[in-house]
C-alpha cells in the first residue's frame, strides 16, 4: 500500500521542553493572503532547488499538476472535506501553479485554503448533528477509512454519507476502547470542534508552508519547506538540552505517527513505542486524563507531549499492526534528558552447543551512529563516539575469546558518516567505505582513515526494516568487502543526503522572515556502485519476517529517488564462503522455532492490518472479528511464552503499562532474531574449522 506522510514538523520534535505553539488564536479569513516576504521565499526557494537539488527537475505544466494533487492531499488526504464539483473548480489553477510560483503568484493557494476552510466547517457541523442522532448499528454496512485512492465524493449527499459512516465508526472504535459510554459523545463533539479550532489557527505562513511543501514533495520526500516560526523553534530545540520522550512524529491523515524513536530516550529505552505506531491520546502525570488527539495538528501534540525532565506523559497508542478498529495501549513514560551514554554500545555472549564444543559468539548492540562533536572540536582526548565504543566492546569479547561477533544494528536509525566510515575501519585494513555524488556531479570517496585493523574474526551484522542510512552504509560497506554476512531484513532505504539552507541568506534584509529549506543534496553510493537508496541493504540470509518490510521506509514514499547505480571504486574484497551452504541449517531450525513463527505471525498481522480499508459498522460484528483477532494473537504470544518457559499471559484487562527498559540478552522476543545470527554465525565458524581439518 502506498503511504504519503505528510511531514510537517519532525526532527528532534519531542526532544525540548518549553511551550513552542502556545496562545495560538483564530485567524480572520480576510487575513489569509499571500505576504511580501512569502513571495521572496517562493522566488528564492525555486531557484535553490533548481540549482542545488540533487533530482533536476523541469517546472512545467505536467509537474504543476503534481503540485495541486499533492496539494489537495496537504489539504485533505482522506478526501474528506472537498467535493468533486470543489476539484473541478480548483482545476482552472492546476496547469498554471508552474507559472504562478515562477511569478511568486501564491493567490491560488489561498483561495483553495479558504474554501478548505468552509468545508471543514460544514463538516464539522454536519458530524455534530449526527451525534445527536440516533444511529443504527445493527445494519451490515461497512465504512471505508483508508480513502487514499479512493474517488472525490460526487456530491453533498455522497459526502453526508460518508460522515455519518464516519461518526458511526468513530463511536465503535471508541467502545472497543473501553470508553464510558456517556463520555463518548463529548470525547467526539470535542474532537470535531478541535478539528474546526485548529483550521481556523492556521494562518498565513501555514498557508504557504503547505503550498511550497506540495511543491517540494511532488519533487521528492526529504525535501522540504520550514516557515520562520517552525525554523525558530527548531533553532531552540538544538539549543535546549534534549529532554523528553524522544521521538520522531510525523502527520498521516488524521493519526500522529511514530516515525522513529531516539536512542537513549525513553522511548526508546521502554521497547514499548515503535515506528509505524499512532499516538491517539495524551495524558500528563499518573493519573491525568487521556485527551484524544485524533485529528490535531502535530505541532498541538507535540506540544502536549513535550516536557520537563522526571515529569511523567500517559501515551495511548494503537500499534503498527493494530487496524483502524483495534485496540489501543496506555503507555507511562517519563521524560528524561537524553545522553550519549544512553545510545552506547553493548555486548554480551551467547554460547551455541555444537560438536566440537561450544561456540562464543559476541553480539555487540548499536542503537545509533553518535558522536561528541562538541567534545571533538574542543580537543578533548576521550570524547565519546560509536567507533571509539564498539572498539572498547571488541577488545573486551577478544579477551573472552570468542569465536565470532554479530553486530546488531536493528532500529539503528544512523546519525554520524564519519562514524559509519571509522566504524567499518575496524573491521578492514584500509580502503574506501562509501562514495558521496553531489548535485552537481562531483563524487567525493570516503576512506578508512586508521590502517589498524582491530578485529578479522568471523562476522556478522544484523539488520532489520528499520536499519537506515548510516547503518546502510556500515552493513553495505561490509557486504562489499565480503567481510561478513548481512542477516535479517532489506533495511530502510535512505541514500540521500540532506542539509539546511536559510533562504535569508540570499537577501539584504528581513532574512529572518523567509524560513529555510531542508534540501536534498547529494546521494550515498556502495564501493561496489550500487545505491542504498530505496531498495536498502538487502540480506544475505533474508528472515521470513521480511515480508513486512516490503511496504516501508523510502518503499513507501511517494516520489522517492529510484534506485541507481555508478561505478564501482577500487576495493580488495575478502574471500568470503558461499552463503547457500548455511541456509539450509537455517531454514530448518526455523522451520520448527517458536520464536519465528511468532514473529511471522506478527508480520502477517501487520501485512493484514495494512491491507485492511474497510471495518465493519455492525457492532456485534465488529465487536466479534475483534475478539477473533485478540483471542489469535493471545494465543501466539502464549505459544512463545510456553516455549520459552514463561507464564502464560493473563487477560486482567488492564491496558496500562508502565514503559521499562529491558536489554535485548534480557528480552525473549527481541533475542530471537539475535539468537539465530549467532546459530548462523557458529555454522559459519563450524565449516572454517572443518575446512581446516581438512587441509
Amino acid at each position: 500500500m502506498r503511504r504519503f506522510i505528510i511531514q510537517i514538523f519532525i526532527l528532534l520534535a519531542l526532544l525540548c521542553t518549553g511551550p513552542l505553539w502556545a496562545n495560538v488564536k483564530e485567524v480572520p479569513v480576510e487575513e489569509l493572503v499571500p505576504t511580501r516576504e512569502q513571495r521572496q521565499a517562493a522566488l528564492i526557494a525555486i531557484r535553490v532547488i533548481d540549482k542545488y537539488h540533487y533530482k533536476k527537475h523541469k517546472l512545467d505544466d505536467e509537474f504543476s499538476r503534481g503540485i495541486m494533487a499533492r496539494y489537495l492531499d496537504s489539504l485533505d488526504p482522506g478526501k474528506v472535506f472537498f467535493t468533486e464539483q470543489d476539484v473541478r473548480d480548483f482545476n482552472i489553477y492546476q496547469d498554471t501553479l508552474d507559472d504562478a510560483l515562477k511569478q511568486a503568484r501564491l493567490e491560488p493557494a489561498f483561495n483553495i485554503y479558504r474554501v478548505f476552510r468552509q468545508r471543514v466547517d460544514e463538516r464539522v457541523d454536519y458530524a455534530l448533528k449526527m451525534l445527536q442522532t440516533e444511529l443504527d448499528f445493527t445494519i451490515d454496512e461497512e465504512y471505508g477509512f483508508d480513502r487514499e485512492d479512493a474517488p472525490w465524493a460526487k456530491n453533498q449527499k455522497e459526502l453526508d454519507d460518508l460522515w455519518r459512516k464516519r461518526v458511526k465508526n468513530d463511536i465503535l472504535s471508541l467502545r472497543l476502547r473501553n470508553k464510558a459510554e456517556e463520555k463518548i459523545n463529548d470525547t467526539l463533539s470535542k474532537r470535531y470542534e478541535g478539528l474546526r479550532r485548529r483550521t481556523h489557527q492556521l494562518g498565513s505562513d501555514d498557508v504557504f508552508q503547505t503550498f511550497l511543501n506540495a511543491y517540494t514533495l511532488n519533487l521528492e520526500p526529504h525535501t522540504s519547506y520550514m516557515s520562520p516560526r517552525i525554523s525558530e523553534n527548531f533553532d531552540i530545540s538544538m539549543r535546549l538540552s534534549l529532554e523528553g520522550i524522544g521521538a520522531v512524529l510525523s502527520s498521516d491523515n488524521e493519526y500522529t505517527l511514530v516515525q522513529r524513536t531516539v536512542a537513549g530516550g525513553p522511548a526508546d529505552q521502554s521497547g514499548k513505542l515503535h515506528a509505524g505506531d499512532r499516538i491517539v491520546g495524551v495524558g500528563q502525570g499518573d493519573q491525568g486524563e487521556i485527551i484524544d488527539v485524533i485529528g490535531w495538528r502535530l505541532q498541538d501534540v507535540v506540544e502536549q507531549i513535550r516536557g520537563p525532565k522526571g515529569t511523567v506523559v500517559r501515551l495511548q497508542v494503537l500499534p503498527e499492526d493494530e487496524g483502524e478498529d483495534g485496540q489501543s495501549e496506555i503507555l507511562t513514560l517519563t521524560r528524561n534528558e537524553i545522553k550519549l551514554e544512553d545510545q552506547a554500545a553493548k555486548s554480551f555472549v551467547i554460547d551455541i552447543p555444537d560438536s566440537a564444543g561450544p561456540i562464543k559468539v559476541g553480539v555487540i548492540e548499536l542503537p545509533a551512529f553518535y558522536r561528541d562533536f562538541r567534545g571533538y572540536s574542543e580537543g578533548e582526548k576521550n570524547f565519546r563516539s560509536t567507533t571509539r565504543d564498539v572498539r572498547r566492546e571488541l577488545e573486551n569479547l577478544i579477551e573472552q575469546k570468542v569465536d565470532g561477533v554479530v553486530i546488531d544494528l536493528r532500529d539503528n536509525g544512523g546519525g554520524s558518516l564519519v562514524e559509519a566510515t571509522e566504524l567499518t575501519g575496524l573491521f578492514i585494513p584500509t580502503g574506501p567505505v562509501v562514495q558521496v555524488k553531489g548535485a552537481s556531479g562531483e563524487l567525493e570517496i570516503e576512506q578508512d582513515p586508521d590502517p589498524e585493523l582491530v578485529y578479522g574474526g568471523p562476522l556478522a551484522v544484523l539488520v532489520n526494516r528499520n536499519s537506515a542510512s548510516a547503518s546502510e552504509i556500515f552493513a553495505g560497506a561490509i557486504q562489499d568487502y565480503k567481510r561478513g554476512l548481512i542477516i535479517g531484513e532489506p533495511t530502510f532505504g535512505k541514500g540521500t543526503v540532506q542539509t539546511l539552507v536559510d533562504l535569508g541568506r540570499f537577501v539584504r534584509e528581513d532574512g529572518d522572515k523567509l524560513g529555510r529549506l531542508r534540501l536534498t543534496m547529494a546521494q550515498f553510493f556502495r564501493i561496489s556502485g550500487d545505491s542504498t537508496q530505496f531498495r536498502g541493504v538487502v540480506p544475505d540470509i533474508v528472515y521470513p519476517t521480511a515480508t513486512s518490510s516490503e511496504e516501508h521506509g523510502e518503499r513507501a514514499l511517494d516520489n522517492a529517488l529510484p534506485w541507481v547505480s555508478i561505478d564501482p571504486t577500487s576495493y580488495q574484497p575478502w574471500k568470503l564462503d558461499l552463503v547457500a551452504k548455511y541456509l539450509d541449517n537455517h531454514h530448518k531450525r526455523i522451520e520448527t522455532d517458536p520464536g519465528f513463527s511468532y514473529l511471522e505471525y506478527e508480520s502477517n498481522q501487520l501485512i493484514e492490518a495494512r491491507n485492511r480499508k474497510t471495518v465493519s459498522l455492525n457492532e456485534v460484528k465488529r465487536q466479534q472479528e475483534w475478539q477473533t483477532r485478540e483471542a489469535k494473537r493471545k494465543s501466539e504470544k502464549n505459544t512463545l511464552r510456553a516455549a520459552m518457559g514463561l507464564e502464560p499471559i493473563n487477560d486482567d484487562g488492564d491496558d496500562e503499562k508502565i514503559a521499562e527498559r529491558v536489554d535485548t540478552k534480557d528480552d525473549p522476543i527481541a533475542r530471537v532474531m539475535v539468537d539465530e545470527a549467532a546459530r548462523i554465525l557458529s555454522d559459519f565458524i563450524h565449516g572454517q574449522h572443518q575446512a581446516a581439518m581438512v587441509k
